[in-house]
């Protein structure tokens, strides 16, 4: 249980330095390459049975000094926790449920081109606030594998990360984002505008009330 939600489809790059999380990356590395992350509970305690959590899959893993390692994950399916089994392992291990989605009634094109439309403008006004390359990658264009990369893509809190991750609706998934992009564009928009206006100082430009 690491305090970090992982969506379905969404790249998460993880600095492994505590023994019971290196000991679980031996363990994955030699086996399927993936484990199951979940929020804690209350206080940090384990997630209780219920929670909702992600497969992890390894994608990629660089060795550090002093048995650390910096990894790289991507969502898989979604669980749920069942019960906890009794095991050696210095890690949780648990026996768990596939998570899937209740109502899979259908999204219009329309809904669909808005959303798209709605995270490239926020995604775009984001990588200029962090200067950080283009995206080159098309969005999905199925409902349930955008509304996960949309959501994935977004700075949100943990909290509305998790209520994301345990919508059981593609359609709900997808009204929620839209609830959420504009306010969160606006504010990224604006940010970025700022960090384009201060990364313009001392190019040239005279400073007004300034002289040499």
């Amino acid at each position: 249980e690491l305090p970090v939600v992982l969506l379905p489809g969404e790249l998460l790059p993880l600095h492994i330095f505590e023994p019971r999380y290196r000991r679980l990356l031996e363990d994955v590395a030699d086996g399927e390459r993936r484990f199951g992350l979940l929020l804690p509970g209350i206080g940090r305690e384990a997630p209780p049975a219920g929670a909702v959590g992600t497969i992890a899959e390894l994608r990629a893993t660089q060795p550090l000094e002093e048995g650390r390692s910096n990894i790289v994950v991507q969502g898989g399916q979604r669980f749920m926790l069942s019960r906890y089994v009794d095991d050696e392992a210095p890690y949780l291990v648990a026996i768990v449920e596939p998570f899937e989605d209740w109502d899979d009634a259908p999204v219009s094109a329309n809904t669909l081109a808005e959303l798209t439309a709605e995270f490239q403008r926020y995604d775009t006004a984001r990588r200029a606030l962090h200067d950080i390359e283009p995206d080159r990658e098309p969005l999905p264009t199925e409902a349930a594998l955008l509304s996960f990369r949309v959501a994935g893509g977004m700075e949100l809190d943990l909290v509305e990360q998790q209520r994301l991750l345990e919508l059981r609706s593609t359609p709900a998934r997808v009204e929620r984002l839209l609830e959420l992009l504009p306010a969160l564009r606006r504010d990224m928009e604006a940010g970025a505008a700022v960090h384009r206006r201060a990364g313009q100082n001392g190019k040239g430009h005279m400073h007004p009330g300034l002289t040499e």
